[in-house]
């Protein structure tokens, strides 16, 4: 369709609604309501509707998301928010969720808070100024009262990973059972002096992997060996505390991670300590790492299901938005898997 323009000068220059209503010689109110699908409801002749449509095809117009989600209400847009997107957790579920929500009609605004609370709420608080429709986040602590906030004022919320805030639509995992298998899967092999290495977190999946160790020590009347590291220390810093751990512990035959990034910063420290003794340590990291079916021996994961939870994440939150008035209150746990390899073998 010739409209006589020049396409040329138009895309150097950023257009409006105002631009094309102008050009075309109509009603602003009636480019925003074609551009918005509401043509019909405005009962907007087919031939006015293919005219604009045709125009703003042509030129190459994007409406400003965030006009757009004030003229509609809806922004299209999810926000994200999680620990950190670099991390071998989090960024393969965000991937995957960017990609669900595309099938949906949904793009994805992420980004990470590092643990920090101040940060967690300004991204947020961002988030919600661009008038998002929904909001996946993977909560700090503190940031509880915000969620709370959010939910009253009927705004659709699916929280994931760890569980701070109750009546909120959450997934995640079975922390607390997949640590005892983890322990009977070194236990069976006849290992007896098991470590644990954690965060000093009171996260609550965290605190689910610290109490299936401890209930299973308990269990067998094995006195339990733990070390907390601080979340925001350097990796240098970690692998100082796993091995001043490691060499007051001596006794030890095998050693539980509560996370992979843990258990990457002790392989080294791992790998110098016993080789100089000439005896070997038993490895289970909770979440698999793709490193960990390089290196020699091989390292024993707990596998999340990190496609299932991302499926269910965005499916509460579609929901929810589809049916904001409908209950939040949907706990989804999902079982992790044992990914047995040569760290755990006798």
């Amino acid at each position: 369709m010739d409209l006589g323009i020049s396409t040329d000068k138009m895309v150097n220059k950023r257009l409006s609604i105002n631009d094309i209503a102008k050009k075309l010689e109509i009603a602003k109110s009636t480019v925003s309501a074609i551009i918005n699908g509401k043509g019909d409801e405005r009962r907007i002749s087919k031939e006015l509707q293919l005219k604009v449509l045709a125009y703003v095809e042509e030129v190459g117009f994007h409406p400003h998301h965030l006009a757009k989600s004030l003229a509609t209400g809806r922004s299209s847009s999810i926000g994200l928010v999680v620990e950190d997107i670099s991390d071998s957790f989090f960024g393969p579920i965000a991937l995957m969720i960017e990609t669900l929500a595309k099938s949906y009609g949904y793009r994805v605004m992420y980004s990470s808070t590092l643990g920090d609370t101040n940060t967690a709420n300004e991204i947020i608080e961002i988030f919600r100024r661009s008038q998002l429709d929904g909001y996946i986040i993977a909560p700090t602590k503190g940031i509880e009262k915000v969620v709370t906030e959010m939910i009253g004022e009927g705004i659709p919320v699916v929280l994931f990973d760890r569980d701070p805030v109750k009546g909120v639509n959450f997934v995640g995992t079975n922390n607390k059972s997949a640590t005892i298998e983890a322990c009977t899967h070194l236990y069976e092999r006849g290992f007896r002096k098991i470590g644990f290495v954690t965060l000093a977190s009171t996260q609550s999946q965290m605190h689910d992997r610290l109490s299936g160790y401890q209930e299973a020590m308990a269990d067998w009347g094995i006195a339990p060996n733990i070390v907390y590291i601080p979340f925001q220390e350097s990796k240098k810093e970690k692998k100082k505390h796993i091995e001043r751990f490691l060499e007051n512990k001596n006794e030890l035959d095998a050693v539980i991670f509560a996370t992979n990034y843990l258990c990457i910063a002790g392989l080294e420290v791992i790998n110098n300590l016993y080789n100089r003794r000439g005896s070997r340590l038993a490895i289970v990291s909770f979440d698999d790492h793709e490193a960990f079916a390089l290196v020699s021996p091989t390292i024993t994961a707990i596998q999340q299901p990190l496609e299932e939870l991302s499926k269910h994440i965005i499916e509460l939150l579609i929901q929810q938005i589809k049916s904001p008035t409908g209950k939040q209150s949907h706990h989804v746990e999902l079982p992790s898997v044992i990914k047995q390899r040569e760290s755990s073998q006798k």
